[in-house]
């Protein structure tokens, strides 16, 4: 016979949730429906548990996560914590709120902070910070966070407070409808135009899977990549610039200095060389412009520079002009 305690500490960590197919799903891949009922998993874990028949529609098992749910479809997910899951918990800690109000935030990122839970820092992330500054971001997938900033890159982020709000968000930035530009420090002296445009896609570097590089779409996967440089100042060591984003590409900005032959201070996984002051890749997301997604106003916010950006520009005698940019 078995004993019940056994039977309460093997069930004590498994989850049932059970939830109904929203019209806006209908048509969805049952995994990407997984994905906004239950936000906390990612897609990959969701598909596991699907393969393991541990996810039901109108309470039979399905196993394909290639299956096209309908509107009023009854969903049961058995489901069991992962560190992930787990990571989805709010943490009380300091947000930089440049603007607020009930539909977006806008937030002045530290450096150091990293924007999303992931292997290696499933806590102390911005998103555990935005599930603690607002409680109601549990009900949207990632906190409402639509884009992100590299751990040790500053500056700003827009988050969306509502699934409305978020998905206007996300297609404003893939339509290239928000503005974001950055200030960088690089090395080597700036030659030549003043202003370039680096259009040149982004995708694993084949030599090394744990960076990004230039590639040629011919022969290795990637995406298309366009950022204009703008020179600003120049000293012995390096120079200043100013960073347009056409598109959004991971570590774009990164990999397209190291291109150019300028990779940036202290930027040590592209080339760059740390200098003392300056311990984490020297750029900052300074600008970022959008129509407010709601109300049609256009909005425009700027983020000073952090101390060590400016201890930076200091030792190297590179001058900054705001006002000009």
């Amino acid at each position: 016979m078995t004993d019940p305690d056994e039977v309460e500490e093997a069930t004590a960590d498994v989850e049932w949730r059970k939830v109904t197919i929203s019209t806006s799903q209908h048509g969805e891949r049952l995994d990407r429906a997984l994905v906004d009922i239950v936000p906390e998993f990612s897609r990959s874990y969701l598909q596991q548990l699907i393969e393991l028949g541990l996810v039901s529609l109108n309470a039979k098992p399905i196993r394909k996560a290639s299956h096209r749910v309908k509107a009023g479809d009854g969903v049961t997910i058995e489901l069991r914590p992962t560190p992930q899951s787990q990571a989805f918990k709010p943490e009380e800690m300091p947000l930089q709120v440049v603007y607020e109000d009930a539909h977006i935030l806008v937030i002045n990122k530290p450096a150091g902070l990293v924007v999303h839970p992931a292997p290696g820092n499933w806590s102390g992330t911005l998103l555990n910070g935005l599930l603690a500054y607002d409680k109601t971001s549990a009900s949207i997938p990632r906190a409402g966070i639509v884009h992100r900033l590299d751990k040790d890159t500053s500056g700003l982020m827009v988050v969306a407070r509502t699934r409305l709000v978020m998905d206007a968000l996300v297609q404003a930035i893939a339509a290239r409808e928000v503005s974001r530009q950055y200030l960088a420090v690089a090395h080597r002296p700036w030659m030549g135009a003043k202003t370039v445009c680096v259009d040149a896609p982004v995708g694993r570097d084949p030599r090394n899977r744990l960076r990004m590089a230039v590639v040629d779409l011919e022969r290795s996967p990637g995406k298309a990549a366009k950022t204009d440089v703008v020179f600003l100042d120049n000293a012995d060591a390096g120079c200043f610039v100013r960073c347009i984003l056409h598109t959004g590409r991971t570590h774009q900005i990164r990999v397209h200095m190291a291109s150019l032959g300028h990779p940036l201070v202290a930027d040590v996984v592209y080339g760059g060389v740390i200098v003392p002051g300056m311990a984490r890749q020297a750029l900052h997301a300074c600008r970022l412009a959008l129509v407010h997604p709601i109300t049609g106003v256009p909005l425009v916010f700027e983020a000073p520079l952090p101390a060590d950006f400016r201890g930076l520009l200091d030792t190297w005698s590179l001058r900054y002009n705001p006002s000009k940019g």
